[in-house]
């Protein structure tokens, strides 16, 4: 039977402090709760394994916010976090024992129970629907809508002095025993598990202490340990509980992570604001405030002196409106939007996230025990200099330096291993194979994912290779076979290769849908071209993907002409967009592929059965290889908006020729006989037929850049072949005349030098000039050298 916890007065024995987890007040008031009485012993609430851990907390090299974490030791992704930053209550108490030489213990549930038992609770968690907010219920009962401010009100802008050091614990004590009495357990019926452990804790440092000890732990348990139960009682709550073996430690924390933190870091939204508060003895809104015009300063506003003047004077006037005894962070924020953000949330939201949450990371000493892939990451990121940290940062890495070669060599390990410490993004830079860029951030949570990561090697690279080994054969589809073997190649992981190109090999030889095969190449075809960039050995590869491409060529034509509907032909066209450039990343490496390749791309051009979206689009890459002439293209154009056609495959057609991702718009600009083709065709479009079309060439036309659209309009509404006439190239849109400009093209010949030809000490303005008439006079050799055509 659970024990009945009662409302009674505060009786005779240890000193029971009750407090709110990450309360500035809460750890201000136990300080001077703990001078005042001295006590031989502190006990404090958290999970018992962590006793041996609490030495470190003294290390100069511990810096909060922190965490002790501890999780199952065959199972690390069971894990558990108790945070601690300076403004903790609990971890005021710790440095105080340590500071005064008294013993300091956890006092918790262990660890090794609330693990065993996390996933009964979560399911009964689920169906209790109401849990009280004891903060909620006094802050309504004292005539406030806000926990936060009637909080802020009775705790945070409350004095500290000694002599009522002890008061507001006992008045606490008092209304969470009101609040027991009323409604029990409040839904967390796993608390009365917990307390009853506490008491057997404090049982035993009565017997090594007597009295003369004080206890730090949330304010709703105080009823509870000051409840007159018996042992027997105790142990019957505790008997049967699931055990399993544990490993703690400490990790660092952020306070960004504890604004968002379930459990037992819960309940704070502003970890910033509270670090303040405890930090700043006296004056902390002229501080506060300081801050924030320093943080808009850096962004580039205007903020003066005067400002913060005038913000602190709002403040207190807010303040004094609405009855509070100081200024809340409600009050600071309305008066820095007022006078300094001239009344933009925009800067606000970056004051919230900078100074009101937060992105302080915490240190944890290295003699803090760890798992040995955690050792290893550490000692690499110190080599590389890679620090981890809470922001967000962007990495740009030039791969041709061996120090950047190696930081991208790790972040893609991590990444394989599920630590998403770094993220590829797109280089703004450079599109070169040699650049890339990273954005990183460090989050706490990494740490579980670290010791997981564990069981497939002690070291990055070790755990890295056991990882793409495993995943190799538990790996169902080709798809996931190939990307695992470029990243193998980008983490390079030589030693695991071999077991992924067994597993691809094997894989690619049982497929035989041509879409999973179409889909693999590029992955391959990337891994050939770019491994050697990073000096990895891809050439075990070559032989795999010449036998992809190999099957991809046969099998292609067939399932292209197997009645497919319009999503599948929508895949395939990507598909062979995919191929075709795996294509040309491979031809230089497979003699002959190119060649055949392009005879299937003439074979989808010309088989009547090939949807028209995929007809369409053979034939423009096959133009823009220049393995078409353009009369065959205008003679397939021509089939395919011929009346016998329907409207809905030569708008496909069209869609697949001139798509607006691909370049087609420019062409048509640059080509009148395609223009005057798909302007024949659709003024012949039946009307009953033009609505059924008019979603595919939205598709198509509409995605074309606005220029190139209102030129089109241009070239449409003079008509095709118009040009011939005078009067039409007076009128051609600028740059699209007939005939060649030569003093525009004089214009340009500098600037086409500039970048193609490399202007060297020679290329001096004369150089410049004689290029220029040179131009103008259509020069055929020095152009073709200029622009490297032939070469």
């Amino acid at each position: 039977m659970s024990p009945q916890v009662p409302g009674a007065a505060p009786t005779a024995g240890p000193l029971l402090l009750g407090v709110r987890h990450h309360g500035p007040g809460s750890a201000r008031a136990v300080r001077a709760a703990l001078d005042a009485a001295r006590p031989a012993a502190v006990l404090i609430e958290g999970p018992p394994e962590g006793d041996a851990l609490l030495a470190l907390a003294a290390d100069p090299g511990m810096r909060p916010p922190v965490a002790l974490l501890a999780h199952a030791a065959d199972d690390p992704g069971r894990a558990a976090f108790w945070p601690l930053a300076d403004f903790s209550p609990e971890w005021v108490a710790i440095r105080w024992a340590q500071q005064a030489g008294v013993p300091v213990r956890f006092m918790d549930l262990p660890a090794a129970h609330s693990l065993a038992s996390r996933e009964e609770e979560h399911e009964q968690d689920q169906e209790d629907a109401v849990r009280l907010d004891p903060l909620a219920v006094l802050a309504e009962t004292a005539g406030y809508d806000d926990p936060e401010r009637w909080w802020e009100d009775v705790v945070e802008h409350r004095g500290t002095g000694e002599a009522d050091a002890l008061g507001a614990f006992e008045a606490l004590g008092e209304a969470m025993g009101a609040l027991r009495e009323a409604y029990g357990d409040g839904g967390h019926a796993r608390d009365l598990v917990r307390e009853a452990y506490m008491r057997q804790r404090m049982r035993a440092a009565r017997r090594e202490f007597g009295d003369a000890y004080a206890v730090v732990c949330g304010a709703w348990h105080v009823p509870a340990l000051r409840a007159k139960t018996t042992v027997a009682a105790d142990k019957a709550l505790l008997s049967g509980l699931p055990k399993v073996k544990v490993e703690t430690t400490w990790v660092p924390w952020t306070h960004r992570r504890l604004a968002r933190a379930g459990g037992y870091g819960a309940g704070i939204t502003s970890p910033g604001w509270y670090a303040h508060l405890f930090s700043a003895r006296d004056r902390p809104v002229e501080r506060w405030l300081t801050k924030v015009a320093g943080l808009l300063r850096e962004e580039d506003r205007q903020v003066s002196s005067a400002h913060v003047i005038e913000a602190v004077r709002l403040a207190e006037t807010l303040a004094a409106m609405r009855g509070r005894p100081l200024p809340g962070l409600t009050e600071t924020l309305e008066a820095v939007r007022a006078v300094m953000c001239d009344g933009s949330d925009v800067p606000l939201a970056l004051i919230e996230d900078r100074l009101v949450v937060g992105d302080v990371l915490g240190e944890v000493p290295d003699g803090a025990p760890v798992v040995p892939l955690q050792r290893d990451l550490t000692r690499q990121q110190r080599s590389l200099r890679l620090k981890a940290e809470a922001q967000d940062r962007e990495l740009e890495l030039d791969l041709r330096k061996d120090t950047d070669a190696a930081k991208s060599v790790l972040l893609h390990r991590l990444r394989l291993l599920g630590i998403g410490w770094g993220t590829p993004t797109a280089s703004r830079g450079s599109t070169g194979t040699f650049r890339e860029t990273w954005r990183l951030r460090w989050e706490p949570e990494l740490s579980v994912r670290v010791a997981e990561a564990g069981i497939w090697g002690t070291t990055v690279l070790a755990a890295a290779t056991g990882k793409a080994e495993a995943d190799a054969l538990s790996a169902e589809e080709l798809g996931e076979v190939t990307a695992l073997a470029e990243r193998c190649l980008l983490a390079g992981l030589s030693e695991a290769l071999p077991a992924v190109l067994r597993a691809l090999a094997d894989r690619a030889a049982l497929d035989t849908d041509v879409a999973r095969l179409a889909k693999a190449l590029p992955a391959l075809a990337r891994s050939l071209r770019y491994g050697d960039v990073r000096g990895t050995d891809a050439e075990a590869l070559g032989t795999v993907a010449a036998g992809l491409a190999e099957r991809i060529c046969v099998a292609l034509p067939p399932a292209c002409a197997a009645g497919l509907d319009a999503d599948a032909a929508a895949e395939l066209r990507g598909h062979v967009d995919g191929v075709h450039g795996a294509v040309g990343l491979l031809a230089d490496a497979q003699e002959g592929l190119r060649e055949r390749w392009s005879e299937v791309l003439r074979k989808l051009a010309g088989r009547d059965a090939v949807p028209g979206l995929i007809r369409g689009r053979a034939v423009r890459l096959l133009l823009d290889d220049g393995r078409l002439p353009s009369e065959e293209t205008a003679r397939l154009m021509g089939l395919a908006l011929s009346p016998a056609a329907s409207p809905a495959d030569a708008a496909g057609w069209i869609e697949g020729f001139a798509g607006g991702s691909s370049g087609g718009g420019t062409l048509l600009v640059h080509d009148d006989r395609l223009l005057g083709l798909i302007d024949s065709w659709l003024v012949g479009v039946p009307e009953r037929a033009f609505t059924d079309v008019l979603p595919l060439l939205r598709r198509t036309f509409g995605a074309y850049e606005p220029g190139v659209k209102r030129t089109l309009g241009e070239l449409v509404r003079r008509g095709p072949g118009g040009s011939a006439s005078p009067s039409a190239a007076a009128s051609a849109p600028e740059g699209f005349a007939p005939e060649l400009d030569p003093v525009r093209a004089d214009a340009v010949v500098p600037l086409i030098r500039l970048l193609l030809a490399g202007a060297g000490p020679e290329a001096g303005p004369g150089a410049e000039a004689e290029a220029g008439a040179g131009a103008g006079a259509g020069a055929g050799s020095d152009d073709d050298d200029l622009v490297g055509v032939g070469r």
